[in-house]
This record gives C-alpha cells, structure tokens and sequence, in this order.
C-alpha cells in the first residue's frame, strides 16, 4: 500500500510477528465482543444488562493482562418518562508504576449505536462476519476494534515475557452513544488519584479521511445546540376554518430558519466569525498536505456538487470555520397523505458547529438577539422561545507534543508513510473533557478507515487496519519510552 519501512529489528519485530501469527485469535476475541447486543442508546432493560456483561467482559480480559482493575459503580441513570436505569461501570485498570518511565491513559468505549438486520444489514450486526478481509459487525471500528487493538499490543509484551515499556492506564465506558452519562463526574473524582500519574491521554474513536492512509487528530469542533418555538396555542387549527385570518407559527418558523445560513453555507447571525482564529500560513500547508480525492470523496459520499471546488477549500470548512446545519421541526405533519392542519405551535431544531476561538456563550447569546430581531420585524402576535440545549467546547491539541511525534514515528515504522495530520468536523466531547478537567496532553489516534461506517448499516473495519493497528499501538509505547530518556 507504501514504500515499506525498513523491517523493525530486536524486540519490535518479535512484537510484530507475534501479532501477525496470532491474528485469527485477536479476530476471534472481537467476535466475542461484537456478539454482545452492548446498545446504550435504547433505554431497555435487557439491554442494559448486555451493557453490563460487556465491561465484566473487558474487566476480566485486562485481569488476565495483570492489570489492577476498578469497576467503578456510577449509580442510576434518570429517563425522561420517569423510569430509572443502571448506569453500566466505567473500567478503570492499571498495568505498572514504574516512576521513571512515562504514563499512558488509553480512553475507549464498549457501547454501540442500535442495529437491526432488517434496517439493512446484509450480515447479523451482532455476529461478525469477515468478507474479503473486511470484518462487519456493530461495533467493529466503533469502538471494540480499537480497544482490543490497545489490549493486543499489551497482551503481545505480556506474551513474549518483555516489559511494557510505559505504564498503562485504561479507562473504558458503556454509555458514549448515550453522552457519556457520569463520566465527567468521574474524571473529576479521580483527577487527584487514578488520573494524578498520567502523562498522556490517547483516544482511538475517529476515523481516517481516506481508506488507506494513516492519520492523526489534533482538533475536533464544539456544537451548540438550539430550539427555537413558536406558539399560537397548544392545539392546532383547520385551515379551512383559520387560514388567512391568523399569524401562524409554522411561518414565523420558516423565516426565522431561514434566516439563518445563505445557500452558500455562510451563517448569517451577526458577529458568529467575530472568535474564529485566524488562518495561519503554516496551517494552509497542512491542508495542502493532505492526501484527499475529492472526486472519490464526492462520489462515496452520493452527492452532486459540494459547495466548494478545492481540496483545501473543503477541508478548512469542515474542520476550521463554523458551520450551521437545520435539523428538523417538531409539531409539523411529517406522515404520508394531506393533512389540512395548521400546527398551533411548531419547535425548529438546529446546531452550530464550533471552532477555535469561539465560546459557547457567546454563541448562544448572538443567536438569541438574531433571532429576536428577525421575529420582531414580522410583527407576529404569536410567542418565541430560544433555548440552547447543548453547548460543546471545540478541542485542539498541541502536535509538537511528545505523544503526537512519538505517534508519528511508528505510524511510519508501520505503515511506511507519514500519517495525515487532520482534524475532525464532529465533536468529540471526552478529548475537552480530559484537557480541561486533568490537563495533560490528549491525543486522538485513530484506526478505522474512512468507508468503516460507523453508527451506519455494515460496520466493519478491516483486517488490515486491526492488526496492524495493534501493532501500532506496540510501537507507540516503543516511542513513548525512547523520548522519555
């Protein structure tokens, strides 16, 4: 797929070749995984008890790596129709302390989006099936490949009865479809105890831009979230009956979305690019740098035209300015055949996606006096409500940190390439989370290529990509302990 690397000599090649003969178990064990049903996103009973047998699984895996493991209780989850849940543990495992050498967390998740074969499916998602090299499976890339990929690369130091040459620490959830619930809180427990001897924080829960080219993450956007409703009254009204003599909301709704961003994607709130950072000479390399068709991307993504022409023109809007995307409208008629109604109160649901250096609060309050002004031009004698639901910080790392150049040294022993250095259009709330709250370097290190399909029908990862990402990870520590001399 590369020039290949010069093969990799003493402890790294024995570290390599027993990754490669023991392929077909690591292969094995992910199909043990993917064969829970562990799905937190539909709140069920039985569902969350999969949730549980999933983390006892990865609990007793780690145990069997000697790792000092901690399945920490994290208490019931409120649901909005009153019922309550249990909140599966998060792991926390532990393998050597050794003070002179550095401290490595690794974050993951066990916990997938749901999957029904008949959504689409051409396999059970919940038995991992391998065709031409591709392993399919809810869950493969999303994110049980890549932890067990982490555990591979120990498992192959622990088998070969060699040193790790970090100290590890593991910290693994159940609930990240369902928003992490009680994670944070964790994090902040934990910062003075589990977290006070860790170095680096690596997350492997993104995706390559392209299919077979290594990447590394530096940077992820934030996202505000808002609803904006208009109400007349609660019930609707016969349009035969009202219709010409009233305001009505689902109009008032449609200007104010429509106010929003111009055809050309440019978000028409004032001040919103007032934070954005501004582009740097050295960051227009980096997005020049990039390995990317974007005739193939425009054709695997099944659209007609982007709304821009250029590779770096793409890249810098879906990772560097700030986009606004309109989701839905709640109250409308959405179902088959002619419903003469007009809905007598309509909520529009739409996100803003943020980027160094823009605040959450600021934000918010830009997009309220926006949506104010707009509303009081039309006179309407109906009620607006802004609330902003979610506000999410953007996230940006530091590439020159010692765990980005160690990434980058053995993704080139392994690959035989230098990785893409990309940031991610999406938001990945943990990587601000651990910044912000333990203040160590995060890195995000992903596995899966582009066309993996996560949270989508046919999951998969590749073969490829799992077993030689564990081997990856095993010159990751390699590197991590050569700069820490």
């Amino acid at each position: 797929m590369f020039s290949p690397s010069p093969p990799p000599s003493g402890l790294l090649e024995r570290v390599f070749q027993f990754i490669d003969l023991h392929q077909n178990e690591f292969v094995q064990i992910l199909k043990e995984w993917v064969a829970v049903e562990s799905d937190s996103v539909q709140p069920v009973p039985h569902l969350r008890q999969e949730l549980f047998r999933m983390m006892a699984l990865a609990a007793d895996k780690l145990r069997c790596l000697g790792a000092s493991v901690d399945s920490v209780d994290t208490g019931f989850q409120q649901l909005p129709d009153g019922q309550t849940l249990p909140i599966p543990p998060i792991v926390l495992a532990e393998l050597g302390n050794d003070p002179e050498k550095p401290t490595v967390c690794f974050y993951g998740h066990l916990d997938v989006q749901p999957a029904r074969q008949e959504e689409g499916w051409l396999t059970d998602p919940y038995t991992l099936t391998e065709v031409d090299g591709k392993l399919y499976g809810r869950g493969a890339t999303d994110n049980k490949g890549p932890v067990l990929a982490w555990i591979n690369a120990v498992s192959a130091f622990r088998a070969l009865e060699e040193d790790l040459p970090v100290n590890i620490k593991f910290i693994i959830e159940g609930m990240e479809e369902a928003g992490s619930v009680a994670l944070e809180e964790l994090v902040r427990k934990e910062k003075d105890r589990f977290f006070s001897s860790v170095d680096y924080v690596v997350i492997s829960d993104n995706l390559w831009i392209n299919q077979g080219k290594p990447a590394l993450t530096y940077g992820t956007r934030g996202n505000s979230y808002f609803r904006v409703e208009v109400k007349c009254r609660d019930q609707d009204f016969h349009s035969g009956t009202f219709g010409g003599i009233l305001h009505e909301p689902m109009a008032d709704l449609v200007a104010l979305l429509g106010s929003l961003v111009d055809s050309s994607g440019h978000i028409l709130i004032p001040g919103i690019y007032d934070q954005v950072a501004p582009l740097t000479e050295e960051e227009r390399k980096m997005y020049k740098a990039i390995d990317l068709d974007l005739e193939e991307y425009r054709r695997s993504s099944h659209v007609k035209k982007f709304l821009f022409d250029t590779k770096e023109e793409i890249l810098m809007h879906l990772w560097r300015y700030p986009s606004l995307s309109i989701h839905g409208i709640e109250g409308a008629s959405d179902e088959p055949g002619a419903k003469t109604v007009i809905p007598g109160r309509v909520i529009g649901k739409f996100s803003i996606r943020l980027v160094p250096h823009m605040n959450t609060s600021v934000v918010e309050k830009q997009v309220k006096q926006h949506l104010e002004h707009i509303f009081s031009k039309r006179n309407s004698s109906n009620q607006m409500t802004v609330s902003m639901t979610l506000g999410l910080q953007p996230w940006m790392a530091n590439i020159k940190d010692n765990q980005y150049v160690a990434a980058k040294r053995a993704i080139e022993t392994v690959f035989g390439t230098e990785p893409d250095m990309t940031r991610d259009g999406s938001t990945i709330p943990i990587a601000r989370i651990f910044q912000d709250i333990i203040q160590k370097s995060v890195m995000m290190l992903p596995l899966g290529a582009v066309d993996d399909g996560e949270h989508s029908q046919n999951e998969k990862i590749n073969r490829w990509n799992y077993i030689e990402g564990s081997k990856l990870f095993a010159a990751f520590f390699l590197e991590m302990a050569k700069l820490h001399l």
